[in-house]
């Protein structure tokens, strides 16, 4: 398959890069500073594009059989970004005639009991209250768009850094805990997920999780 990654040099984003360009897929890397991009790979492209510019997303979508957002408001960028980016994200998607779009996104969406998101939980951590704000709010967006074959991944409560093992669960919208109570999974893990469900879509237009 064909691949353009958004945000491919960001830490989830390059991970995803990896684990498509592993299984044998030709994928593009779009990024706003390529000549900063160093990975090398026969089947990868490396493409100039910035995702709030609806004509850089049809261009680096075009002719691509899905698109991946790995977007975040990393170096300073106000989490409002996050909220914005589904309109020119969606416009350039529909103008390449691209429909499959793989999201990552954000945790606090997700449901811990009837009627209420990870983001509204007393304890939840108020540092990161503004970027989840912003993800559920995107993601408001993704569910009343109709015509792209969108899927929103969120991740588990904690995503950091780790082993590429194959094995997790996959979930809904209700936040995913072990038997202790912790919901984590690896980007490595993560990224196999984003690739699993390009390859075999099970969540058309539907928020999805994945945790150990």
């Amino acid at each position: 398959m064909k691949i353009a990654v958004f945000a491919a040099s960001g830490r989830i984003g390059s991970r995803i890069v990896n684990e498509a360009l592993s299984r044998g897929h030709d994928v593009t890397a779009i990024v706003r500073h390529p000549e900063n991009y160093t990975l090398m790979h026969d089947h990868l492209k490396v493409a100039k594009g910035d995702l709030f510019d609806a004509q850089d997303v049809e261009t680096g979508a075009f002719d691509q059989d899905a698109v991946v957002s790995a977007y975040s408001n990393t170096h300073g960028a106000p989490a409002s970004t996050i909220a914005e980016l589904p309109i020119p994200l969606i416009k350039g998607l529909k103008q390449a005639h691209v429909k499959r779009l793989i999201v990552v996104g954000g945790a606090g969406s997700l449901e811990v009991a009837p009627g209420q998101q990870l983001v509204d939980t007393p304890n939840f951590p108020v540092e990161y209250k503004s970027v989840a704000s912003a993800h559920r709010d995107a993601l408001k967006l993704y569910k009343n768009e109709t015509e792209l074959e969108w899927t929103y991944i969120s991740p588990a409560a904690e995503i950091a850094p780790g082993e590429r093992t194959g094995k997790f669960r996959l979930g809904g919208a209700q936040l995913l805990s072990d038997e202790n109570g912790k919901s984590f999974i690896s980007m490595e893990d993560y990224a196999v997920a984003v690739v699993d469900e390009i390859e075999n879509p099970t969540h058309i237009r539907e928020q999805m999780t994945v945790a150990y």
